[in-house]
């Protein structure tokens, strides 16, 4: 499968002279859930994981990389764990429209890369070169509607909560130096009850929701199926709002206007 994906991007780039807009592709989860595992399934399977960076013609962009910039006061909550970043408020929500909007203009994007231990943007900053698809994952992806009816299609990783809180202990400890007494505080204070009052409830935007995360092999091979069939069908078809019978951003906004999570 993955040659046929290859081959398919690539001729799809190359019979398209004018300005790519990619297929975008929203992913939401709770915390640890596995968005990122999905995210990176979907690429392999597309045969785009072993490319050069500069020639992939998928892309993956993470909402964390958005997180805003604190101030000194806000710094020291983090730095004790006293602070929500599972919030809405919490995200740059103004720079990822920006950087959405390069996105579907077919410009090169410079992403900021967000240290989890200082709690702050780093001076480098990642380059994302124009894709055929872009995946874009983070919690709260489907919170804001502005930010929602961009994408085409939208996947909602669905995780036991106990496995999500196992995996979320791990990597706290392991890649952000916390301890174990930190990372349960936090998680019962904020991460909970904010999975609850505003990730949770934008599950009903999904296309697809997927069970179990990387490992339900049988939904990631059909949402791949999905995106070859629109990469084989050209722009012209999501230009049009068909897309196999989804609606286009535009026409969706009508419909949803009246429905937003709270």
């Amino acid at each position: 499968m993955a040659g046929d994906s290859e081959t398919l991007l690539r001729d799809h780039g190359e019979n398209n002279n004018n300005v790519r807009q990619p297929f975008l592709i929203g992913v939401s989860g709770g915390t640890a859930s596995g968005k990122s595992s999905v995210c990176e399934k979907i690429m392999e399977l597309l045969g785009q994981n072993k490319i050069d960076h500069h020639q992939r013609q998928v892309a993956i962009l993470s909402q964390d990389s958005f997180y805003r910039e604190l101030t000194p006061e806000q710094k020291n909550k983090a730095l004790k764990g006293q602070f929500n970043f599972d919030h809405p408020d919490a995200f740059d929500n103004e720079l990822i429209m920006k950087t959405l909007r390069l996105i579907m203009q077919g410009k090169t994007v410079q992403i900021p890369v967000y240290d989890f231990v200082t709690h702050s943007r780093k001076e480098e900053f990642v380059t994302v070169y124009p894709a055929d698809v872009v995946l874009f994952e983070g919690i709260l992806m489907f919170y804001s509607q502005d930010i929602r009816d961009l994408f085409q299609m939208k996947l909602f990783v669905d995780t036991d909560a106990d496995t999500r809180l196992s995996r979320r202990v791990l990597r706290d400890i392991s890649e952000r130096g916390r301890d174990l007494e930190q990372v349960l505080t936090q998680y019962i204070t904020f991460v909970k009850p904010a999975f609850e009052e505003f990730c949770l409830p934008t599950k009903k935007y999904a296309d697809v929701i997927i069970p179990r995360g990387a490992d339900n092999l049988v939904a990631i091979n059909l949402i791949v199926q999905h995106i070859q069939d629109i990469l084989n069908g050209g722009l012209n078809k999501r230009q049009n709002g068909c897309m196999n019978g989804h609606a286009t951003p535009r026409q969706r906004r009508t419909s949803e206007s009246s429905s937003r999570p709270h």
